[in-house]
């Protein structure tokens, strides 16, 4: 696969989103002319394409981009902090956390709203703090006198991937039928659910991440050399794996609370754009949101399209599209290395 210039990737990606996005807005089970997005934002005209645009497809296009960016970008920060182009966030266990939130909110009976000031439902919120909780437990499991050891806390988010897993197995196995059903729709991964309180909510996180990020890319590029390197190269190592990986959990964890288990984006994502442009971590990050962000846009308008008016989950089209797309990519990889 031929590297490109890091700037028209770039470029070719934010056309990609730009496209993704007015698709996103037009389709759906009711097909919407071109036309009706000069008005998208009147409030004289209001017939009930306005309204479908306004209510419901511009929140769900917005906070599809908004977890795609998110997910993906945190996904580059994961690699590049485990020196390794297979992680993702899974692996400190926020996604698997948030699952234990929520099937605990839904399983006690959490479908009413708390007064939170936006509004958000209560399942919104047990994900969140779930994937704060693993998270904190996976970082003190991994941190000693002598700092936070990387492989330590690959294995304690195993660990703890996996006790979550058990446990929203258990909510799973006493449920009732109902509340099965939304436990299940939720680790699906949909955004069926969008709302403009949920992308408020959700940019309120993602878009300073965006800034802060990849201001990180230059001593991201140090670790890849190694820890012991990038303290001779002044880097606060030990201050720099803190600030990521709380970033990173605050990151997922409100993208997961607010659109459920969407899979392999944070993996594929930031793989796919370092085989395109490299690894420098300056433009891997800001690459990787804005095609992650393209990507999730692209999945959720098929998802929702395919076998309109019924709606595929879009966490498991991401899985059924990402994984033998993965699978190829690693292929190549390795024709490549014994070529």
């Amino acid at each position: 696969m031929r590297r490109q210039s890091p700037f028209q990737f770039i470029l070719i990606a934010s056309l990609i989103l730009v496209l993704a996005l007015f698709l996103g807005l037009l389709s759906g089970a009711v097909d919407i002319h071109p036309s009706k997005l000069l008005g998208l934002f009147s409030l004289s005209n209001m017939d009930m394409d306005h309204r479908i645009l306004q209510t419901i497809r511009l929140p769900r296009v917005l906070l599809a981009a908004l977890a795609g960016a998110c997910l993906a970008s945190c996904g580059a920060i994961m690699q590049g902090l485990f020196r390794n182009p297979l992680a993702d966030p899974s692996l400190i266990g926020v996604s698997s956390g948030a699952s234990v939130g929520a099937s605990c909110v839904i399983f006690f009976g959490g479908a009413s709203l708390v007064g939170s000031g936006v509004g958000l439902p209560a399942i919104t919120i047990g994900a969140f703090v779930g994937g704060l909780v693993a998270t904190s437990v996976v970082y003190r499991l991994a941190t000693s006198s002598t700092g936070t050891s990387v492989s330590t806390m690959l294995l304690a988010g195993i660990a703890i991937t996996a006790l979550a897993g058990a446990t929203t197995s258990l909510f799973s196995f006493f449920a009732d039928n109902e509340m099965l059903r939304r436990i299940s729709l939720w680790q699906m991964g949909n955004l069926d659910g969008a709302d403009w309180s949920r992308v408020a909510t959700l940019a309120l996180v993602v878009v300073p991440l965006m800034l802060v990020l990849p201001r990180e890319g230059q001593a991201l590029n140090a670790m890849l050399l190694g820890e012991s390197e990038a303290r001779h190269l002044g880097v606060a190592v030990e201050r720099l794996k803190r600030r990521l990986i709380l970033l990173t959990a605050l990151g997922v964890g409100v993208a997961v609370a607010v659109s459920g288990v969407v899979a392999f984006v944070g993996l594929i994502v930031p793989h796919l754009v370092r085989l395109l442009i490299g690894p420098d971590h300056r433009y891997l990050i800001p690459g990787s949101a804005i095609l992650g962000a393209a990507l999730l846009l692209l999945a959720d308008t098929a998802a929702r399209t395919l076998m309109s008016p019924a709606e595929l989950p879009t966490g498991v089209l991401t899985a059924l599209l990402g994984a033998p797309f993965f699978v190829g990519l690693l292929l190549q990889q390795r024709q490549k290395r014994v070529g």
